[in-house]
């Protein structure tokens, strides 16, 4: 089970956006501050590219930051598809951080040797400072789906059979996501509301598997409310 989770309701995206943005910066500098980097996990999806836009308008110590992504599609390497290449055009390309800082699950290479590729990266990197995520409609978040079976002692899993095309892809586990001091949800929309009302009611679904070491918030926008 998750740790006590703070649930936030806010009117619009926008709003969402915004206030995650200032939490973001703020995660940043205390994890700075308290031991030199920030180890930021990303996601894919829509409601983050525009969190990424804004971010990518923001001053920070971007030479002290870290980036992973929580999972990725087997495309080849500039497909627009690919979260790696949505997060490098929303932020990635207009802000400052090293290159070699920067750690793209390189699917490219086919599923088993990029998962275990990504797995001694994340293996290094661990414990994160944040994870963000978002949430399915079916309540998958990254590529851990309803009704898939891992090995739940893997840090990375190799996925032949997501139910949403393609078909082919590497995420981290519900364990390495959940070795992170802040995990962070962005949900928007009324075609997340099923699955919301069935989270909050404790129900088995893959955003409950992922926990943090210290603070699991959930931003959530009007539309995606239970009745």
């Amino acid at each position: 089970m998750q740790s006590k989770i703070q649930w936030h309701q806010f009117e619009t995206v926008d709003q969402i956006t915004q206030t995650v943005c200032e939490r973001i910066l703020e995660l940043a500098k205390e994890a700075i501050a308290a031991h030199g980097k920030f180890k930021f996990v990303l996601a894919g999806g829509k409601t983050p590219e525009k969190l990424y836009r804004l971010l990518a308008k923001q001053d920070a110590d971007w030479s002290k930051w870290f980036i992973y992504h929580g999972d990725e599609r087997c495309l080849p390497v500039n497909h627009l598809n690919r979260n790696s290449v949505m997060v490098a055009n929303a932020f990635l390309s207009s802000v400052t951080i090293p290159k070699n800082q920067i750690f793209d699950i390189p699917t490219e290479l086919g599923v088993e040797e990029s998962a275990a590729t990504y797995r001694s990266i994340v293996e290094a990197a661990m414990p994160f400072d944040l994870v963000l995520l978002g949430m399915g409609d079916d309540g998958h978040t990254a590529s851990l789906f309803p009704s898939h079976i891992h090995d739940e002692n893997a840090l990375v899993h190799s996925i032949y059979n997501s139910p949403k095309p393609p078909a082919e892809r590497v995420t981290l586990s519900a364990k390495a996501l959940s070795n992170t001091q802040n995990l962070f949800f962005l949900i928007e929309g009324k075609n997340k509301r099923e699955a919301l009302k069935k989270w909050r009611a404790g129900e088995d679904l893959p955003v409950l598997k992922v926990n943090a070491l210290k603070n699991v918030v959930v931003f959530f926008d009007t539309a995606a409310e239970t009745d």
